[in-house]
């Protein structure tokens, strides 16, 4: 018989609380990203192929796509992605890093109206050695932040709680973009 206070095999209740996310262990390992390793097509480039629900868009630009991110770090999180396949700032063209602009504006007032952030982080990780997921294709993230966002969770356990489904959050945010 085993003390309910420790667990010593997996799936026996014990005192601690656990959220499993076991999806992300998934994107972890490779699946649905391009790598090296594995011949899977760039999502960026295949999302747009999709109905807008399917694929988790949020709004269709002219040169770039607005579309939460699928492993998301807070509630929201959105990626802005170029159509064109190119990996790199410096490869945007004007009309581009224009359009990325307005959709980073667009995309702050979206968020505010439908969950309330604090605070935001903005940026785009250049290359897989600066945390690019996807190095190849362009794609810059704006991460709503709130007050106790970072809490206990991820550095205790390593997981993230996401209050909102994806499917909702989006509905919410494509409603605000065509209002706009």
């Amino acid at each position: 018989m085993s003390n309910p206070e420790i667990d010593t095999d997996t799936g026996i209740p014990d005192r601690w609380m656990r959220i499993w996310a076991p999806h992300r262990a998934a994107y972890l390992s490779g699946e649905n990203r391009p790598l090296p390793t594995n011949e899977v097509p760039c999502p960026f480039c295949e999302i747009p192929k999709k109905e807008d629900a399917a694929g988790l868009i949020v709004h269709r630009g002219k040169s770039l796509f607005v579309v939460l991110n699928l492993y998301p770090y807070n509630p929201g999180h959105l990626l802005i992605c170029t159509y064109r396949h190119i990996s790199d700032f410096t490869e945007l063209e004007n009309a581009e890093r224009n359009e990325l602009s307005e959709l980073t504006d667009s995309s702050m007032k979206a968020l505010r109206e439908v969950s309330k952030p604090v605070g935001f982080n903005i940026g785009i990780n250049q290359g897989e050695f600066a945390g690019a997921g996807i190095p190849a294709h362009f794609h810059q993230h704006i991460v709503p932040r709130w007050k106790g966002d970072a809490n206990f969770m991820p550095v205790v356990s390593g997981t993230k709680v996401i209050s909102q489904m994806l499917d909702e959050v989006r509905n919410e945010l494509v409603a605000v973009f065509k209002s706009n």
